[in-house]
């Protein structure tokens, strides 16, 4: 497929998304040793993908031109030297398209190392699988990156968010008691009790207690989407020796309950996705698949979206509101 055009959405300049976001042709990648080629289906938008493109906290472009999004589901169309060649036709989800890369999935085609490109499983559907990268990794790194949860209690505040909600999910998957958080008493309803042993309502005075009823000796571990606003909740509920894994801050610079922290031996963890160590990224993936394929893993999705709204698409990622926002890819060929 030498010199084969693709069709793709791109950003050469940051700013909002109606006024940087392109759609056009352009050249299909090749893959390099050791990478595959992947015809996609859907492509996946984060909260980080409009960030990048925004120029949030005054990033700038690494690249020239950036084809937006790093989470994806397709199909392997080739594959460099080094790779097996029958992994040509298998359905795959990608992981890390365009983290210190240029091109992401919100094309025809992207080109990944072969570790990024996993094997989706029959019963798992592309929706799913498009929708695992970035929230799926940083999830399993929140729950899992200070050993096994089995028997424990993990407390996911903000369980309704992207990163939450599968949080909760790797948790239960795991074998914890899991108690989610929500910000209003009328989200409460909105909870999989399925997932979620014991939802709280972080209105009132009183959360701390509410959550203490059901973790009387304390929580293990928070997996967290608000540092700024929730340190001195998480410092109340935690068990000596707990852990607070964050992902998130409202405030970039959160205050601390520096004493209360240290007295109980609380360990901060902060997940940023793009530079986990390689091999909690493989497990991650490993683990994402395991419990998809076992039903484990419910996502919802918000709406979906042709490649040409992509625009748009961005727009309502960023209004939030629950459930991903995906992209439809067209096939190669205008099929």
């Amino acid at each position: 497929m030498m010199g084969v055009t693709m069709r793709a959405a791109w950003y050469e300049q940051q700013g909002p998304a109606s006024e940087v976001l392109q759609v056009g042709e352009l050249p299909a990648p090749e893959p390099g040793p050791g990478d595959v080629r992947v015809r996609l289906h859907l492509s996946g938008i984060n909260p980080g993908d409009t960030k990048k493109r925004s120029g949030w906290l005054n990033s700038t472009m690494t690249y020239p031109r950036v084809i937006p999004h790093s989470d994806g589901a397709g199909v392997v169309e080739s594959v460099g030297a080094g790779v097996d060649p029958g992994r040509v036709g298998s359905r795959v989800w990608v992981w890390g398209a365009q983290s210190y890369r240029a091109s992401g999935t919100a094309a025809q085609f992207t080109v990944v190392p072969d570790d990024h490109a996993v094997d989706l499983p029959d019963e798992v559907a592309d929706e799913v699988g498009a929708s695992l990268g970035i929230p799926g990794i940083t999830a399993h790194r929140a729950v899992f990156g200070d050993g096994p949860v089995a028997g424990s209690t993990v407390l996911v505040q903000g369980v309704l968010g992207g990163v939450g909600s599968l949080a909760a999910q790797l948790a239960r998957w795991g074998g914890a008691t899991v108690i989610g958080t929500v910000r209003r008493t009328a989200d409460l309803e909105r909870v999989e009790r399925s997932t979620v042993t014991h939802a709280v309502a972080l209105e009132g005075s009183d959360a701390a207690d509410r959550i203490r009823a059901h973790a009387p000796d304390g929580v293990d571990r928070v997996i967290e989407v608000s540092l700024s606003d929730n340190a001195d909740l998480d410092t109340s509920v935690l068990t000596v020796g707990g852990v607070i894994a964050a992902y998130a801050s409202r405030l970039d610079r959160p205050e601390l309950p520096f004493w209360p922290l240290l007295f109980s031996n609380i360990t901060l963890r902060l997940l940023g996705s793009d530079d986990f160590p390689a091999a909690a990224k493989l497990q991650a993936a490993d683990d994402l698949t395991s419990a998809a394929r076992e039903g484990a893993l419910s996502i919802p999705i918000a709406e979906t979206l042709p490649l040409e709204l992509i625009a748009d698409a961005h727009d309502r990622a960023d209004g939030g509101g629950g459930g991903r926002v995906l992209l439809t890819i067209p096939r190669a060929g205008g099929s």
